[in-house]
C-alpha cells in the first residue's frame, strides 16, 4: 500500500504496471481500464466526486475488486496525470524553429487542460514521475539543442513556460465554467454580472476601468500576447549568449 511518506509502490506501478490478481475468479478489468474510468468521472462529475467506490460503480464492480488493481486513490491520480501527459505531442517532434516549438507545446498543454479541467488541480501538487512526465521533459529539453542555453537554462525555460500556462489554464478553466452558467432569467451569468456592476459602480470610483471604451481581450488573446512576450525574453537571452560567444 503506498504512503504520503514512500512514493515507491505509486513510482512502481506507474514503471512496472501492477502484476493482475492472483486470487479469485479472472477479471475483465485492466489498469488502463479503470484510468479511462476514473478519468471521466473526474470530467463528468469534477475531481471531488472521484473516489475509489465511485470508479467502481462506474465500472460495475465492487471496490474490492478495484484495490487488486490499483492500490489507492493516490496511485490511481498519478495513473491519470501519466496517463494524459503521454498523450501529449512530444515537444521536440514538432515543425519549426525552437520558439515554433515550445509556442505549439504551450497551446497544445492550455488545450489539454481545458479538455481536462480537473489537471488543473493536480498540476500544481507534488506527484511521483511517470515515464510519461519523464519522456515529456527529455523531449522538452531537446527543443533547446543547440540554442546556446545551458541545460539549467533549458531547464527554467521549461519551468517559466509550464507556470505560464498553468496559471493560465486556471483562468481558462474557469471562464469556459463561467461560460456555461445560466443567470436566472436565462441571461449569461457574466452578462448579468456586467449589467449589475454598471447600475451600481459609482462612477468615479474606477477612474482606469471607466477609461476603457473596448473589451477586454479575450482568453485566447491574452494568452497568445503574454506568451510571446514570454519567449521574447528568451529569444534575446539566446541571442545575448551568442554574442558573448564571439
Amino acid at each position: 500500500m503506498a504512503t504520503e511518506d514512500d512514493p515507491r509502490p505509486i513510482l512502481d506501478l506507474l514503471w512496472n504496471g501492477i502484476e493482475p490478481p492472483r486470487r479469485g475468479p479472472r477479471h475483465r478489468l485492466t489498469v488502463r481500464g479503470v484510468v479511462d474510468a476514473a478519468t471521466a468521472v473526474a470530467e463528468e462529475e469534477g475531481l471531488a466526486a472521484l473516489s475509489m467506490r465511485r470508479v467502481a460503480a462506474a465500472l460495475g464492480v465492487g471496490a474490492a475488486t478495484l484495490y487488486t488493481y490499483i492500490p489507492d486513490k493516490a496511485a490511481l491520480l498519478a495513473l491519470m496525470v501519466d496517463t494524459v501527459i503521454a498523450e501529449a505531442p512530444l515537444p521536440h517532434t514538432l515543425p519549426g524553429t525552437w520558439r515554433d516549438k515550445v509556442a505549439a507545446w504551450a497551446r497544445a498543454d492550455l488545450a489539454g487542460y481545458r479538455a481536462h479541467p480537473w489537471l488543473v488541480d493536480l498540476m500544481g501538487t507534488e506527484r511521483p514521475v511517470g515515464p510519461g512526465a519523464l519522456a515529456w521533459t527529455d523531449s522538452a529539453l531537446r527543443v533547446f539543442g543547440g540554442t546556446g542555453l545551458a541545460d539549467r537554462e533549458a531547464l527554467a525555460v521549461i519551468g517559466a513556460v509550464d507556470g505560464y500556462v498553468r496559471g493560465h489554464a486556471a483562468r481558462a478553466v474557469d471562464a469556459d465554467r463561467t461560460a456555461r452558467r445560466v443567470a436566472p432569467g436565462g441571461r449569461a451569468w457574466s452578462d448579468a454580472q456586467l449589467e449589475y456592476l454598471a447600475d451600481r459602480a459609482p462612477s468615479g470610483r474606477f477612474p482606469a476601468v471607466e477609461r476603457l471604451t473596448e473589451p477586454g481581450p479575450g482568453t485566447e488573446e491574452v494568452f497568445e500576447e503574454g506568451l510571446s512576450w514570454l519567449l521574447d525574453g528568451v529569444e534575446r537571452r539566446i541571442a545575448d549568449g551568442r554574442s558573448a560567444d564571439r
